[in-house]
């Protein structure tokens, strides 16, 4: 079907393939072959997570699910849940509709109207949002709908509600952002700020759960007689979403129409900045840097040393990273809250601790090391250079240990003053998860953009899958060996076996 050009469907045309694109090149990585894998991978997925959530909410559904205040604080908090993860990738879609694309010049300097594009990128993140929502709901709706009846069909329309007012926050909070750092510096600032949101009301509640000393347990913390004696009447106006998931078609309606009324008022009212904001933030505007110089003068230093500082200069002014990175420690805060709780409580703790905290350091140490050794932007300068390519790799490899190493040790040290033999299990498992990515990243190199660090996993399947199994069997040595378990040395054969493996399968570097 031809569309007008310009027109409102002849943007979302554009749009849809451009997703379309995108959404094949990382599932295959530019090979089509690879899409099959995906398909049979992500059904399986879904099929466990649906078997999962049959088993978890059948009790519920057999004792019959009336609605009261204690199912209202649970559906609820639940669904609150749900949104920190739709809001959070609202606000990275939103930062990429004015950073990541490069078709922006094109059509900012055509006839067409920006406000229209502007408009239907924001309607794309909206469905985006809401389809992201959808697959992660999915499993728990189908459930509750084979168990307890087709009201809950009406889940699927609060859902977009909450990614409608999602993407309305993200684009006034993005907005907000170029008023007040600047274009140089929102894009950070929006993805750290995604990375809080993702994160931190999942933190919070298990953070509360383990002082209310319900432990992991969010269910749990929801479920507190506290928390149901604390929350407002059944008649509270904050009960709304949950009324119209469980099948309140006409209150899911109003906040339906309430939350796209906020949408298009916000797309309104932003739109038309969109030209100017897009273009400073692509860099294509004639505004003179206001870098300053550095005082620091050049001094004597040997070749690994300056590639050392390279690289660790490098990962500091990397946004992506500093996201992720920022991610994985805020994931790191229960686990020390629980150490804190429970010191010299026993080693009972120990078990939760150590496999968390070396699953954390193998991960990060992955992200770390492709970016370094794979995603090189300067690729033919260094290579160029008059070193050796052991020297460039073993520098870079040095680099990454020592972040981790940084990284690590403030939680050794806190782990330390509890236990030095926890410590000890921690720091070995830890390295060796962080040593085993980092080799994996090493032998599986391909040169690419530092860019492209959002689409590392398709770089190999085998890679990241062997960085994953590997970072699962050190946190499960770590966990048996916590426990005392000589049973500790099979996991750790499996790692090692995996390693073994990864090398095998690695393309033979020139």
């Amino acid at each position: 079907m031809t569309f007008a050009p310009a027109s409102l469907a002849w943007f979302a045309q554009h749009e849809f393939r451009l997703a379309w694109r995108d959404t094949i090149a990382m599932m295959t990585g530019g090979r089509r072959v690879r899409l099959a894998g995906w398909i049979i991978g992500g059904l399986l997925v879904f099929a466990l997570m649906q078997v999962i959530a049959w088993f978890t909410l059948r009790p519920w559904t057999e004792l019959g699910i009336t609605i009261d205040k204690p199912t209202l604080v649970m559906v609820s908090g639940m669904g609150l849940l749900f949104w920190t993860v739709t809001l959070s990738q609202a606000l990275e879609s939103v930062t990429r509709v004015y950073y990541a694309r490069s078709d922006l010049d094109l059509i900012l300097s055509s006839p067409a109207s920006s406000r229209k594009l502007f408009a239907v990128r924001a309607l794309a993140v909206c469905a985006s949002t809401s389809a992201l929502g959808a697959l992660l709901i999915s499993p728990i709706v189908i459930t509750l709908v084979l168990q307890d009846g087709p009201q809950w069909l009406s889940a699927y329309l609060v859902l977009a509600s909450l990614a409608a007012l999602s993407t309305a926050i993200a684009m006034a909070l993005t907005r907000l952002l170029f008023q007040l750092v600047g274009p140089k510096r929102t894009r950070l600032f929006a993805q750290i700020l995604a990375g809080l949101v993702g994160a931190g009301f999942v933190i919070g509640i298990q953070a509360a759960a383990i002082l209310s000393h319900e432990g992991f347990s969010r269910l749990a913390f929801f479920q507190s007689a506290d928390i149901i004696a604390g929350s407002p009447g059944e008649a509270s106006v904050l009960w709304w979403p949950a009324r119209a998931a469980m099948g309140n078609v006409p209150l899911a309606l109003l906040l339906a129409a309430l939350a796209f009324a906020i949408l298009a008022t916000t797309i309104a009212l932003t739109a038309s900045s969109y030209a100017a904001l897009a273009t400073s933030a692509a860099g294509l505007s004639h505004v003179r840097s206001q870098r300053r110089a550095s005082s620091k003068a050049f001094a004597p230093t040997t070749q690994r040393q300056a590639l050392r500082r390279k690289e660790w200069k490098l990962l500091q002014r990397d946004p992506w990273l500093l996201s992720q990175t920022l991610m994985q420690l805020f994931y790191l805060i229960p686990p020390a809250l629980l150490l804190w709780i429970n010191y010299g409580a026993g080693e009972g703790t120990y078990v939760v601790v150590v496999p968390v905290l070396v699953m954390a350091a193998g991960q990060l140490a992955g992200g770390i090391a492709w970016l370094a050794i794979s995603g090189e932007d300067a690729y033919d300068l260094v290579t160029t250079a008059p070193l050796t390519p052991r020297t460039i790799l073993r520098a870079k490899v040095e680099a990454v240990l020592a972040v981790i190493a940084a990284v690590m040790a403030p939680l050794l040290l806190l782990l330390a003053f509890s236990s030095w033999r926890m410590a000890v299990i921690t720091a070995v498992c830890g390295f060796a998860a962080a040593g085993a990515s980092t080799a994996i990243q090493l032998w599986f190199r391909v040169p690419t953009k530092r860019s492209m660090f959002r689409r590392r996993q398709v770089a190999s399947r085998a890679a990241t899958l062997s960085e994953a199994l590997s970072s699962i069997m050190w946190a499960g040595t770590g966990a048996l060996w916590a426990a005392g378990l000589l049973l500790a040395i099979l996991p750790a054969m499996i790692a090692l076996l995996v390693l073994g493996l990864a090398r095998l399968l690695a393309p033979r570097q020139a």
